[in-house]
């Protein structure tokens, strides 16, 4: 559907295909595995969605640490330029077609569409405002379709054996196949390519060896890449890893990146450090991001060591949902859903440590 818009007749502007290698989030390692085992996957996918979608160049945008990725990309589109594959009459088929890498800097917030396109332009990485969309003026202020590195890869297979082969896998509206990373507390950490709609125990269980220590000893996952609220045992369960699943079970897909927590984890500790990577990774556009979520780290940093008051729980699930749908990207929105989570699931675990800092307080003072 996202591909269609820019099907649209031609204004006389070229159009572009822009591939959002950037994968920032943390947790997330799926599309630098493209890059690095199979990269002329990726560049027969912009081949195809380029040609789909009437594109005059593709340009990859890639995360500056990803320095192998970067390379083996580049070798493999100068010898797609060599076989003739790319340029001019690419393919034979009298189509020019180029494929460019742009190497970006590091920062999370250009995984955003519009900031990765401020970024390639040469101007700070801060997300635009919508509308305009990007299909209507995106790079160089030219139609532009912004798509994963995982999206566009799997374009030629799909073509290769039929949209129905494709949609064979997951339920209906979560059809397809994906690249799910599982990493933290588990025997295997690992990348693999499952079917949509598995559920989240069993993927662990085969792919994964298992939760260290057995699965009772699991204490929460986040099933989504670091911005998505995390999940209970108990909810861990039975719970499908597909997008409507997840919805249900109040978290998110997201990356399909699978964050594993043990009884051996610091939940508070865990989650305030991931605040304290979305304030260092906010670009300070938008007040409630730059503000609230420098809030959030310094109460949830006090909340680590149960230096805090209960009443104060309460106070950080609204400054949460103050900065939550009121920014221009969703930066906000994936720093505000991690603690959301915190406080929807351990919230007793937060209160004890309180009780428990308080207590030995007392004790100290008396002594």
């Amino acid at each position: 559907m996202k591909w269609g818009f820019m099907n649209k007749p031609s204004d006389g502007r070229p159009k572009y295909l822009v591939v959002n290698a950037d994968e920032g989030e943390p947790g997330t390692c799926k599309d630098r595995e493209i890059m690095r085992h199979d990269p002329h996957k990726l560049v027969e996918g912009c081949l195809v969605a380029g040609r789909a979608m009437g594109a005059k160049a593709a340009y990859i945008y890639i995360r500056g640490e990803f320095y192998n990725e970067a390379s083996n990309m580049q070798v493999a589109i100068s010898e797609a330029y060599q076989a003739g594959l790319l340029g001019k009459n690419a393919c034979g088929s009298g189509y020019d077609f180029d494929v460019f890498m742009h190497r970006g800097a590091g920062a999370y917030i250009c995984g955003e569409e519009t900031a990765l396109i401020e970024s390639i332009e040469g101007k700070q990485g801060k997300p635009r405002l919508k509308p305009p969309f990007p299909a209507d003026v995106g790079v160089f202020g030219c139609p532009t379709t912004v798509s994963n590195v995982e999206t566009v890869a799997v374009a030629p297979t799909i073509c290769r054996r039929g949209g129905t082969w494709f949609a064979s896998f997951g339920r209906s509206r979560n059809s397809g196949t994906k690249l799910f990373n599982i990493s933290g507390h588990v025997n295997r950490p690992c990348t693999v390519e499952e079917e949509m709609s598995i559920p989240l125990k069993e993927l662990i269980q085969i792919h994964a060896g298992d939760v260290i220590g057995g699965w009772d000893n699991l204490l929460g996952i986040i099933p989504g890449g670091s911005s998505t609220p995390i999940i209970p045992i108990n909810v861990c369960e039975d719970v499908l890893m597909d997008f409507d699943g997840l919805v249900a079970a109040q978290t998110s897909l997201g990356t399909a990146a699978i964050i594993v927590m043990n009884k051996q984890t610091d939940v508070i500790k865990a989650i305030a450090r991931l605040i304290e990577f979305y304030k260092h990774e906010s670009c300070g556009q938008c007040t409630p991001c730059r503000e609230g979520i420098n809030w959030m780290n310094k109460i949830i940093h006090r909340f680590v060591v149960g230096n805090a008051q209960p009443a104060e729980i309460d106070m950080l699930w609204e400054l949460s949902k103050q900065i939550e749908g009121h920014t221009i990207c969703a930066l906000g929105d994936g720093a505000a859903w991690p603690v959301q989570g915190l406080i929807r699931h351990f919230r007793p675990v937060i209160e004890d440590r309180m009780k428990q800092f308080q207590e030995k307080q007392a004790a100290t003072a008396r002594n």
